[in-house]
């Protein structure tokens, strides 16, 4: 018999398989947005494995954090049930394991920060993942990760010996009631294992693991000395000596990574593990669909990362409660919030996400890395970076590969990385771009000399901000220098406003290939000049995809 499929999604490959049941890449049918489906089939007098699925259906679907995969629908029907999820663009934290054996200890603590923001997010709830692991664990391509599977997981308070040996809690051996330092006692198991190469507890029969995680101390001196105090605590024996939660354990770790690493440990860390996962880059769900455009909407296409992409949020309240039929094969049940649509939606208000600065050179200085939250409606691709430049904290989106170096003097200022260069401040830059202008009429009185022969523009666009005494526009080459090839945009804000507002102009010349990160490198600095203008986020939007389409048409 064929195999079971809900309607509504085009089926892409299997991502895996087992016994009970099968997850594959989709697509939603309208947005082309990708999605990762968990099929379980309906087996006479066996509801079990469809109850699991729904259990891990209402444990999901509580959680929203940027660090768990989220849940988008849940649908039960005659021949089985089915979750369909946020497919996450990365590898397994065990795959990244298998290739490199070890990671180095601030990509470690990496990993280990953000499994613990995702468990923190479940804890708040009451939810405790009890089968923490490196399978469980996707590292994606720009070195951030996810918890996916929360299919034993349960509320705190439930005892059963439930679990993956090897990570297994004492309390869980015993089956005594799970609690949040459970998983922490989990995450620690990984963290060891990811700075370590191997597990902390290796025997290879069930009774002697079980010894081993009750008894046995943890070799902690094969870890680096200052790591030696969070895995003792993380690994008490007893969970009433762990930390109490993922978040106290959280503090705890930034303390120690700090000062062992320095301050900028996790610009390190991050750098470290999307390097690591590059040499996976192949195994990536959505790399074949992001090369071959099959990834709808756009706004999904860019990022290697996160995928901006939501839908009907499955919770607790709603998982009960029939509220929409039809949705799939016949007798298929589809659980959602009312007036939600049926499935995925690309859209450019997803939750932003914090990002590593690099520093970049100017006038000799170098400004301190810091991390950056991009606006929603930027997509950073794998291969983009944001840099800083000490000129009033401006940040730009250029290539990662390269050096950026700024210069600058009393009327105008620069900052390029590879093929993307931004123009900081220019004196009576109105009387050619925007000479119609109040600021240009005046420039003219004041300063003619600022105000020779019209720059000429091939191809302009004009970008409607929705505020009129703010303007943008899109043109060939670079307006400035003269040079062709390369689209730049332009950008005006009146003199009220403050004069010397910096990054007026930015231009990305780059071959095609590039077209992803000059689309970011365009999008970023008209949010970063016209959002705090009052632009509003929907003319954002429509901002980006303009330029997403420009770019596509214009860059050769």
């Amino acid at each position: 018999m064929a195999e079971w499929r809900i309607s509504g999604f085009d089926e892409v490959r299997e991502l895996g398989a087992g016994a009970q049941g099968r997850v594959v890449l989709a697509r939603h049918a309208e947005s082309g947005s990708p999605v990762a489906i968990k099929y379980v089939r309906r087996r006479p007098g066996d509801e079990a494995a469809i109850e699991r699925l729904r259990a891990e259906a209402v444990m999901l679907g509580r959680i929203t954090d940027p660090h768990v995969a989220r849940l988008y629908r849940f649908v039960s029907g005659e021949h089985g049930a089915a979750i369909v999820m946020e497919a996450v663009n990365g590898v397994s934290l065990k795959a990244l394991l298998a290739e490199h054996g070890r990671l180095a200890p601030e990509a470690a603590l990496i990993v280990l920060k953000g499994s613990l923001k995702g468990l923190a997010a479940a804890h708040t709830l009451g939810v405790v993942h009890r089968d923490y692991k490196p399978a469980n664990v996707v590292v994606q391509g720009d070195g951030l990760s996810k918890l996916v599977d929360f299919g034993v997981a349960t509320v705190a308070g439930d005892g059963t010996r439930t679990g993956t040996p090897a990570y297994m809690s004492p309390e869980q051996w015993e089956g005594r009631p799970a609690s949040p330092s459970t998983d922490v006692y989990a995450a620690t198991c990984v963290f060891f294992e990811c700075v370590t190469g191997h597990r902390p507890h290796r025997a290879t029969d069930m009774p002697g693991m079980r010894r081993q995680h009750l008894t046995e101390p943890v070799p902690v001196d094969e870890l680096p000395e200052p790591l030696r105090p969070l895995v003792t605590a993380g690994m008490a024996k007893d969970p009433q000596s762990r930390p109490p939660s993922a978040d106290a354990f959280l503090t705890a770790l930034e303390a120690v990574a700090s000062e062992a690493y320095g301050a900028d440990w996790e610009h390190r860390g991050i750098r470290r593990l999307a390097a690591g996962t590059a040499a996976l880059a192949a195994l990536f769900p959505l790399g074949g669909l992001l090369a071959q455009g099959l990834v709808g909407g756009g706004a999904a296409t860019a990022q290697a990362g996160l995928l901006a992409t939501t839908g009907a949020k499955v919770t607790a309240a709603f998982l009960g409660t029939t509220l929409a039929a039809g949705a799939g094969t016949a007798g298929t049940i589809a659980f959602q919030r009312a007036g939600d649509e049926p499935g995925p939606t690309p859209t450019t208000s997803a939750a932003a996400v914090v990002v590593p600065v690099r520093s970049c050179g100017f006038n000799e200085q170098r400004s301190s890395p810091t991390r950056h939250r991009l606006p929603s409606e930027v997509r950073l691709p794998a291969s983009a970076a944001v840099y800083q430049v000490p000129f009033r904290g401006v940040r730009f989106i250029g290539p990662s590969a390269g050096s950026c170096t700024g210069s600058g003097g009393s009327g105008i200022g620069t900052a390029r990385v590879n093929g993307v260069e931004i123009l900081l401040y220019v004196d009576g830059y109105e009387c050619g771009f925007f000479p119609d202008s109040e600021e240009a009429a005046e420039v003219r009185r004041t300063m003619p000399q600022n105000c020779g022969s019209a720059q000429r523009v091939s191809g302009r666009e004009d970008v409607p901000t929705g505020v009129p005494e703010h303007q943008a526009y899109l043109v060939t080459g670079n307006p400035i220098t003269r040079a062709r090839g390369g689209v730049s945009l332009v950008m005006r804000t009146p003199w009220r406003s403050g004069m010397s507002d910096p990054g007026l102009l930015i231009s990305c010349s780059l071959p095609r290939s590039g077209a992803d990160t000059c689309t970011a490198a365009l999008t970023h600095r008209l949010d970063e000049i016209m959002r705090p203008r009052g632009v509003s986020q929907a003319a954002l939007d429509r901002a980006a995809r303009q330029i997403a389409r420009y770019v596509d048409a214009h860059l050769r």
